[in-house]
């Protein structure tokens, strides 16, 4: 990656006192999904802490099967190899600690109103600018490997029709001045180290949901839930320490939702 963005990204984690954290800083120009790269990195046998990066994807992938639309040369793609000691049940929240992050080092390096949409979206202004994939190989008792893949929207100044009126980028929400993708990508790394680390503690997001609550956009608002059993109206207060929503429901009925049963929208739109 001589002369890359990506590669003056990964001198700079090397100068970071820290950052033996990070086993391999490896990038291609093109792959078709960087998560496939990572689990393919994971069947090997390589060890936890392993960042793949990619300038475009020619088969990013979207949960439920969406596809991740990847351009060339405009946007960050990345996926992280990791090996956590966690119990299985206890893996869902790294995709909470990962758009915590991803929240935190857009703040710090755009100073951008970023927020969060329970569980992981990224967003500005009502649209998304980031999306998280988490995908994992386990067995009942533990975990061989979780990959967590994201994309950033950073430079990327047009969107397909299907997706214009809930996606945006960095560079249009700057009023389209360029964003360095090297510090972008640093500072996400960096926060997600700390993160990952508190996690580590308690298993789970104890020490993470003063700062996470701080981010979330329909904190104390009401919202949609799209239950399979059936639509309904809540309060939004914040997660509990495994990453669900905490909501009340109009007849004062507290409720946990779980991310992976339900997904939860504002009145009026996508946030």
């Amino acid at each position: 990656m001589k002369d890359s963005w990506a590669d003056r990204a990964a001198s700079l984690l090397v100068k970071d006192s820290a950052n033996d954290f990070y086993k391999k800083i490896l990038y291609r120009e093109s792959t078709g999904s960087s998560n496939e790269w990572m689990k393919e990195a994971g069947e090997a046998g390589d060890p936890s802490c392993i960042v793949g990066i990619a300038e475009e994807q020619t088969a990013g992938k979207g949960r439920l099967g969406r596809t991740w639309v990847s351009p060339k040369g405009e946007n960050i793609y990345f996926s992280l190899l990791l090996r956590p000691g966690a119990a299985p049940r206890h893996a869902a929240a790294l995709t909470l600690v990962m758009g915590l992050s991803t929240a935190q080092a857009i703040r710090e390096t755009t100073g951008l109103p970023v927020g969060i949409k329970w569980p992981n979206d990224v967003v500005i202004n009502h649209r998304k600018v980031c999306g998280i994939l988490t995908e994992m190989k386990t067995d009942s008792e533990k975990i061989d490997y979780v990959v967590i893949g994201i994309g950033i929207n950073v430079n990327q100044t047009e969107f397909a029709e299907g997706i214009s009126a809930t996606a945006t980028s960095l560079r249009i929400e700057s009023d389209m001045q360029e964003i360095d993708r090297a510090d972008l990508l640093v500072s996400v790394l960096q926060h997600f180290r700390e993160n990952f680390i508190l996690y580590e503690k308690t298993e789970d997001l104890f020490g993470l949901r003063e700062a996470y609550d701080a981010l979330l956009v329909n904190r104390g608002e009401r919202v949609r839930i799209e239950d399979p059993k059936g639509p309904y109206t809540a309060v939004s207060k914040g997660i509990d320490a495994t990453g669900a929503l905490i909501v009340v429901r109009e007849d004062g009925t507290e409720e946990r939702i779980s991310s992976g049963e339900v997904s939860v929208r504002g009145l009026y739109g996508y946030v």
